[in-house]
């Protein structure tokens, strides 16, 4: 089907508004291009107000045989929120939902409907007056990452005691086998029976108490602490495609439209308190976290390993990102990332400017603030090898601090209790990982190869979790950065590999090694465009969209309609 541009954009813009339709290559750049991996090619970028706008937009795109990529604040990893490439054989909308932030709190708090731009660091402040918390309150929360984009991503699992993003509860749009848009209310709210009275009365909150069921159906993984406990399993306890957390919206990857999710809130804890290990044993920290999940009454709240190689590149390369949540809150990244995209957009037009101008400047700044990381943790740099921040909560603090004074009188290794400022600085620093080797590689791009991330989630009974590589593949590395969530045995692996390393052959030779041990892959970042979708996973995304009309070639699968 020939598709009649000038009548497209026209129709898009009489729904939403001129102003807010992009088609300026300039103005779309930043919509097109995921924020560390992938990019291509996009007809448009809608941004709607509200839901029924999105469906308005939808209409058109199906009636034109138009692909629909959904987006929200475009934080992914993997590249799954950006079209990828141009071998598309239809043209492309993308929907930008961040105008859509509503957050209705339901059952007096223990319940949230979050709409399809609400973020997560939105939902933290509407529910601290109700003295509860979202699923995740640092890591994502922190560059704005949306409550939708979570659910649809099986993100998050950093904190022990509430596992993945997930909910049976959630209101989309998909397009059926006859290539009709339908609506699917699974909200468990009675809204109306057609999809303008459905989506109108959820914008304006038109609902009431009797109107809000409680089904036997899940709003959170509520079985994740059991199965993180079974430490004898040789599965993991999270990762992507596991078909048990697989439902209508939850681990979609925007093979559906979804327009909001309805999940679960949790109490805050009366006190927190952070303890910093350190060892120069892997053995110990694997018999620690052992004894902790088969013994301990109360679970931590989380438990975040670095290596000392990571710890010395985050206080190198992450530094003004620190300083940045440290001293202008959570609130100001992602106003943060928005400057760069739009200093880094502005400076490629400029010959004289380098690439990646805004990482250099932001780096080159970072050399004049003095030291950020507290004393008592540089110490522990120079003493241990391996790291590792445990957080522990109300009647779980005195357990913890019990069991690591008589483990570490008979194992190597030691411990602090943190003040405050020390836990949140230790915290934050294993969270600003992340950003250390894309920021090494922009510096040192002349010298250095490609950049390589893996997100493996080991078995559960695992013991060599630890990451050992043969001569053969080390010495085509320049760079190993290791951290992750130990207790759900996920972890990280950042690389810079060696100048004229074919990066993608590596990376299937370090699959390889991992498909042996029983790991998954990845654990919580969703396949995107980086990595293969298993067929649990593929089979999914083939039954939410028969016609692959939305977010085609996910797990590198075909990008064709009907997935010819």
């Amino acid at each position: 089907m020939n598709v009649n541009n000038t009548r497209l954009i026209q129709d898009l813009k009489n729904i939403v508004g001129e102003r807010h339709i992009l088609t300026a290559k300039w103005s779309k750049e930043q919509y097109c291009k995921g924020w560390r991996y992938g990019e291509g090619e996009a007809l448009a970028v809608a941004k709607p107000e509200t839901l029924l706008e999105i469906w308005k937009v939808l209409q058109i795109c199906v009636e034109m045989d138009i692909i629909v990529i959904m987006q929200a604040a475009n934080t992914g990893l993997t590249g799954g929120s950006t079209p990828y490439g141009s071998d598309y054989d239809r043209p492309i909308v993308i929907i930008n939902t961040m105008r859509i932030s509503d957050i209705h709190i339901i059952n007096e708090g223990k319940q949230i409907v979050g709409f399809a731009g609400s973020t997560l660091f939105g939902l933290e402040n509407k529910l601290a007056i109700y003295r509860r918390e979202p699923h995740s309150v640092i890591g994502s929360s922190c560059i704005g990452a949306s409550i939708v984009g979570g659910i649809c991503n099986n993100s998050g699992g950093a904190l022990v005691k509430r596992g993945p993003a997930y909910t049976e509860f959630a209101l989309y749009a998909q397009v059926n086998s006859k290539e009709q848009l339908v609506l699917v209310n699974e909200l468990g709210i009675e809204l109306g029976n057609t999809p303008e009275e459905i989506l109108t009365n959820l914008q304006k909150q038109n609902y009431n108490q009797d109107q809000i069921k409680f089904p036997k159906k899940f709003a959170s993984d509520n079985q994740y602490q059991k199965r993180v406990r079974d430490i004898d399993k040789e599965t993991p306890a999270r990762f992507n495609a596991d078909e048990r957390r697989l439902y209508g919206a939850s681990g979609c990857a925007g093979k559906v439209a979804v327009f909001a999710v309805r999940l679960d809130t949790y109490p805050i804890p009366k006190k927190n308190q952070v303890f910093y290990l350190g060892t120069n044993s892997t053995k110990v920290l694997g018999q620690l976290r052992k004894d902790i999940l088969s013994q301990s009454k109360n679970l931590p709240t989380s438990g975040e390993y670095l290596h000392r190689d990571c710890y010395d590149a985050a206080k190198k390369y992450s530094k003004d990102t620190f300083i940045a949540i440290d001293k202008m809150g959570p609130s100001f990244i992602p106003k943060l990332f928005e400057f760069k995209r739009k200093v880094d957009l502005i400076a490629e037009k400029f010959r004289f400017l380098p690439n990646k101008f805004s990482d250099k400047l932001m780096q080159f700044l970072s050399f004049f603030w003095p030291n950020h990381l507290p004393h008592r943790m540089e110490e522990y740099r120079d003493k241990y090898e391996h790291h590792w921040v445990i957080e522990m909560s109300d009647e779980g603090i005195q357990e913890a601090k019990k069991y690591f004074e008589k483990f570490f009188s008979k194992n190597d290794g030691g411990f602090f209790e943190c003040t405050k400022k020390e836990g949140r600085k230790a915290i934050l620093h294993r969270f600003v990982i992340a950003s250390a080797t894309p920021r090494y590689h922009i510096l040192n791009s002349e010298k250095s190869g490609g950049t390589m991330s893996l997100d493996i989630a080991l078995p559960r009974n695992a013991t060599d979790w630890f990451e050992i590589l043969p001569p053969e593949i080390d010495d085509l590395l320049e760079m190993k950065l290791y951290y992750g969530h130990l207790f759900c045995h996920v972890l990280h692996h950042n690389y810079i590999v060696k100048k004229g390393v074919d990066v993608e052959t590596l990376q299937n030779k370090l699959l390889k090694i991992y498909d042996s041990k029983g790991a998954e892959y990845p654990a919580e970042h969703n396949v995107g465009h980086e990595y293969f979708a298993k067929p649990s996973l593929s089979n999914f995304y083939k039954k939410l969209d028969p016609t692959n009309s939305f977010n085609p070639g996910l797990g590198s699968t075909s990008k064709r309609k009907h997935w010819k």
